[in-house]
């Protein structure tokens, strides 16, 4: 194998034990050839780095070795990797912006290297805070105008709205301290996926300080154990959620400096909440003077030449994951996230558009293994994705990696030795997809609930999954939340305790609460809520833009609605969590998948254990059951531990929580014991065996 001309020797590569991915998976035997082709592609980048760059620890910290560093003298070293540039120049507020003053030197292999001395008192000749600028000079002679690709801090000058890299060095006293450790890894994630952005009631881009004073405390009481920050690597366009990535190694600086996040991180950390990063690896941004397009003049350097390096739907710039300084670049990335920001986990954006030629664009996915072991999958980005799990796990053994993969390619989600990806969870993609098509194209009373629990198990076993109702993407304009899809009409009108409960607004909050619930107990592993749809967030979402007046007016996050004590969002938030909470007392998410003894078409009953938990739901419009037979297996006395028809959730309060429900043995669907309940309609009940 070569990789950018180096030849790799497959003779060292080691054969994957994929003993354990065939018992997961039998259908997987008839594709042993290719996963150890795939395996072997993986064996031979960790085999060309430990041969080549002095191993993978030295190569993964090439943020250490590019950018601009202060020596132990006082000085400065600054090294870039720029394959077709002449010449390259560094410029900045410290030399008033002089182009040719500064020449950096060609020490081969396309990098460059530029050492200033320290200043004649023994002080940094680059001032902290110090805006700069790269002058790459093509192999047409153009001066072009750059930013550091290894920057630590970017900002926008309010006036051409282009990023210039600032050199971040503040002094000791101003460096945010660390002062807790990394929370144990959760048994069950429960998620909050957040943007620091919009996390204010105000129409203005939030920041790290209102998130951490104000945001965290909520999340706490949420019960949440986890937070997955969005739209943290600058980005030139708000707009983009955070997905045009133009800094990779920057974080934002929309909500404030780099110190303002690290604490951000600590303080999530002193409440035992792991923190996520939301890392784009899958494109960048195709900015050309504040961003990675065209960096050294060509048009390739760290994308694809031609249409291979263009996403076309994104408009967008694919990696070139065949390139050793490429590699370099995106495996330091994840390093220098996890070691200076002391993040606790990657959610890895646009999987399926990397690990495909096609992107997933205009596929739909039957589940064929054709699909996943053709010529179609992306060997090289594959690889990438197995080597930056590797090495993850191996330097950071509690951080954990998320894909976002709408395909089901098959072992995404086992370990690396076994011929997996690495990633330990994938996110559950389909799930939201069911309901919002339910909502939006069919009658309650026309729910299909076989198909509605197939979509919420239907994932592949042994590979763990992260259940969602809805995200970030249910949450744009042009769509709607779940809450909106359900009290749209009303929400604006209805909401108030002190007016009549409608039956919009009835309906609405006994569907919202019950689809949360059977997604949070029935889909998955793991848990994600996007911020705000808690409490059943009014209105969408849309950042400021020309289209709509450049509003903050929808890019912000309405909690002052949750704090009024007249509204009833608290009753959906009270729900919320209580789930979170019941869940982390009983761990389902941690438990084997559940056993499902009813899903009746015509009752719209579903009714399953999991985690010794009995979970039953009435989704019919109107018709409520009393003594409905339920089968389970653990016999003896059981109550109710959660109603979502109880008061403090804005129900009817229908249910008495001092009823001991017995069993008899008398079997029943399938399971030993069988007990009778009372259960309305719109209305989901755990029970609890009693000791």
């Amino acid at each position: 194998m070569a990789v950018n001309g180096m030849f790799i020797d497959h003779t060292k590569v080691v054969i994957p034990d994929v003993g354990n991915l065939f018992e997961l998976d039998p259908y997987l035997k008839e594709h042993s050839k290719e996963l150890h082709r795939r395996y072997g592609c993986f064996q031979s980048l960790v085999q060309g780095i430990e041969d080549h760059e002095g191993g993978l620890d030295k190569f993964t910290k090439g943020y250490d070795f590019y950018g601009i560093h202060v020596t132990e003298d006082g000085g400065v070293v600054c090294r870039e990797w720029a394959p077709a540039a002449k010449a390259v120049y560094l410029r900045g507020d410290f030399n008033d912006w002089n182009s040719s003053q500064y020449e950096y030197k060609d020490i081969g292999f396309g990098k460059w290297e530029l050492v200033i001395p320290h200043k004649q008192d023994g002080s940094c000749p680059i001032p902290h805070n110090s805006l700069l600028k790269l002058c790459i000079r093509a192999a047409n002679d153009e001066l072009l105008d750059r930013i550091l690709p290894y920057g630590t801090y970017a900002i926008q000058d309010p006036n051409t709205y282009l990023f210039s890299s600032c050199f971040w060095n503040p002094p000791e006293d101003q460096k945010y301290k660390y002062k807790f450790q990394h929370p144990p890894r959760p048994k069950s994630l429960r998620i909050y996926e957040a943007h620091v952005g919009i996390a204010s009631w105000e129409g203005k881009v939030s920041d790290y300080d209102h998130f951490t004073d104000h945001v965290l405390p909520r999340i706490k009481r949420q019960g949440y154990n986890c937070i997955q920050l969005m739209a943290i690597m600058e980005h030139a366009f708000y707009g983009s959620f955070g997905y045009q990535v133009t800094n990779f190694f920057a974080p934002s600086s929309r909500y404030g400096n780099p110190e303002g996040l690290k604490r951000l991180v600590d303080t999530a950390h002193s409440m035992g909440i792991v923190v996520y990063l939301d890392i784009v690896h899958s494109h960048a941004a195709k900015n050309v003077l504040d961003g990675l397009n065209e960096f050294d003049g060509s048009k390739s350097c760290f994308f694809h030449d031609g249409s291979r390096g263009n996403h076309d739907l994104w408009d967008s710039r694919l990696f070139n994951y065949n390139s050793w300084e490429v590699l370099r670049f995106l495996l330091s990335n994840l390093r220098y996230w996890a070691a200076e920001f002391h993040f606790d986990g990657f959610r890895f954006d646009g999987v399926t558009s990397m690990i495909y030629h096609h992107h997933g664009m205009g596929t739909g996915f039957s589940g064929g293994y054709h699909e996943y072991f053709g010529l179609a999958t992306d060997t090289e980005a594959l690889s990438y994705l197995t080597l930056a799990n590797y090495m993850i796990h191996k330097f950071y053994p509690h951080v954990v990696t998320v894909a976002e993969d709408v395909s089901g390619m098959p072992g995404l989600c086992r370990p690396v030795a076994e011929g997996g990806a690495g990633f330990d969870y994938r996110l559950g993609m389909a799930i939201p997809d069911i309901w919002i098509k339910m909502l939006k194209e069919q009658k309650d009373e026309d729910w299909n609930i076989g198909n509605m629990v197939w979509t919420l198990i239907n994932r592949r076993h042994g590979e763990l999954t992260i259940t969602y109702a809805e995200s970030h993407d249910q949450a744009l304009v042009g769509d709607k939340t779940i809450a909106f899809w359900l009290m749209d009409k009303e929400m604006y009108t209805n909401m108030s305790v002190m007016s009549e409960m409608t039956h919009v607004i009835d309906r609405g909050m006994s569907l919202h609460k019950l689809i949360r619930l059977v997604t949070h107990a029935l889909g998955g592993e793991g848990w994600l809520n996007f911020i705000g749809n808690e409490f059943g967030h009014p209105e969408w979402l849309d950042f400021p833009r020309p289209g709509n007046n450049n509003s903050f007016h929808y890019a912000r996050r309405q909690f002052n609605v949750l704090d009024d004590d007249n509204l009833r969002y608290k009753f959906l938030n009270n729900f919320d969590r209580d789930m979170n909470l019941l869940e982390e007392k009983y761990g389902w998410l941690a438990s084997h998948q559940a056993f499902i003894s009813c899903k009746h078409q015509d009752d719209k009953v579903v009714v399953f254990e999991r985690a010794g938990l009995v979970f039953v739901f009435n989704f019919h419009t109107s018709k409520s059951f009393s003594d409905y037979r339920i089968g389970c297996h653990q016999a003896g006395k059981y109550r109710i531990v959660l109603d979502s028809d109880a008061e403090a959730y804005g129900g009817h309060k229908r249910l008495d929580h001092n009823t001991d429900f017995f069993t008899t043995p008398e079997p029943w669907h399938e399971r030993g014991n069988s007990l009778r309940v009372y259960i309305p309609c719109r209305v989901a009940v755990i029970l609890a065996p009693v000791e």
